[in-house]
């Protein structure tokens, strides 16, 4: 009688402790899903050839977007050496190279993802090119600029031609740079990769007479883009002056946008300003 009682303790012990088990495994589950993810955009002040001011700005910008909570820090468009800057020929390096390098180890320091554009050298080549860097450092995508404008650089960017997307810890993320989503057939062709997530860095310029209103142009395209491709978009946008080629003393104006599946604007940032925007979204299941 003693042996059957003990048994039938013994068997209710570990049918609690299973329980248990279940309900923390369902806690951290709900937890996890309640926690969602944190995106920055560091709309930032980019300089024409000052690769050292623009890294201290982009450090700073990473280091306040961290402190935030952010998980994705999202940056302009050729961010260290400037839009169609003919210097960069001679001043850009390649990627892997010393400044992703530089760039992987910020993301290390400061255990966030970084996506980032650059300009980048291959041989002869330049390209406008954006990076995805993980929060260990290391690259998980790069995408070459398809629509290069090439009437504003002489010699223009070399324009790329794939449209991929990388499977991370967060969902799908896809990659394209500004004008690559004015085409819808790029942008077609983004969706039938079903991105969870769209990061776009832009370098949005016009006459200075032209904003803030030029900026509805930008919500429009972010929003599009967004509809089309049924992901989320976080398009972020620099703040600064061309200094070179045709257009000359057009105005990077803010205004960075990120829009939902449905293409919705969830946040738009500061008009012409520095700004770090965090939103929160859902992590992709």
């Amino acid at each position: 009688m003693v042996e059957h009682l003990t048994a039938k303790i013994s068997v209710s012990v570990w049918g609690i402790i299973l329980v248990a088990i279940i309900l923390l495994a369902f806690a951290s589950h709900v937890a996890a899903r309640s926690k969602g993810l944190t995106i920055a955009m560091c709309q930032i002040f980019v300089l024409d050839g000052d690769r050292q001011g623009n890294f201290v700005r982009i450090e700073n910008a990473v280091a306040e977007a961290k402190k935030g909570g952010a998980d994705i820090i999202c940056l302009p468009e050729t961010v260290l050496l400037g839009w169609v800057n003919p210097d960069a020929h001679q001043r850009a390096c390649p990627i892997p190279g010393s400044d992703s390098d530089r760039l992987c180890a910020l993301a290390r320091k400061y255990k966030a993802y970084i996506c980032i554009g650059l300009a980048e050298r291959d041989g002869e080549e330049l390209h406008d090119s954006v990076i995805l860097i993980d929060d260990n450092g290391q690259i998980l995508l790069k995408h070459r600029k398809i629509i290069i404008l090439s009437e504003l650089m002489t010699p223009p960017y070399t324009p790329g031609s794939d449209v991929n997307v990388v499977e991370t810890k967060f969902g799908r993320i896809g990659l394209l740079i500004c004008a690559d989503t004015h085409r819808d057939e790029i942008l077609l062709r983004m969706a039938k990769l079903k991105p969870d997530l769209l990061l776009v860095p832009y370098g949005y310029a016009e006459k200075e007479d032209s904003w803030p209103d030029h900026g509805k142009r930008l919500e429009f395209t972010v929003t599009k883009a967004a509809s089309r491709t049924n992901a989320i978009v976080v398009g972020t946008n620099s703040v600064g002056e061309i200094t070179n080629g045709p257009w000359t003393g057009y105005v990077f104006g803010g205004q960075s946008i990120a829009a939902d599946k449905a293409g919705k604007t969830i946040t738009t940032a500061k008009d012409r300003d520095r700004d770090i925007k965090l939103l929160r979204v859902d992590s992709a299941p």
